[in-house]
């Protein structure tokens, strides 16, 4: 995958933070049938996802498609401008994995869908 109109075929669920699919993925298990994602039953289930990874000095944008072995980065990208300087002003420098803000996400899907 080169571009983000390249993920336009996929099922994104826009709904899944990092954390919720660590619970969901790695720690089989530990929710319920009456939550969002319902349990992974194999490792078949597989979720695509965007995160904003925030672990080096720059933010980048990783659309993820994780199952219960691995997770591959489809596509890595950079934040636009404005849209890196909110999401670092938000987060004051803070390393990690961070569900895309809804402006990041409005943006994704101006870009995949329009």
């Amino acid at each position: 995958m080169k571009t983000l109109k390249d993920a336009a075929s996929l099922n994104i669920d826009w709904n899944l933070a990092p954390e919720d699919a660590v619970t969901l993925y790695l720690e089989w298990g530990n929710n319920n049938w009456h939550a969002e994602h319902a349990p992974v039953r194999s490792k078949d289930d597989f979720a695509t996802y965007f995160v904003v990874d925030n672990w080096e000095e720059k933010p980048t944008l990783r659309l993820v498609r994780r199952n219960s072995e691995q997770a591959v980065d489809l596509l890595v990208l950079d934040l636009p401008k404005d849209l890196e300087e909110e999401f670092k002003k938000e987060h004051e420098g803070l390393k990690g994995l961070y569900s895309p803000s809804e402006k990041i996400k409005d943006w994704l899907k101006k870009e995949i869908y329009a």
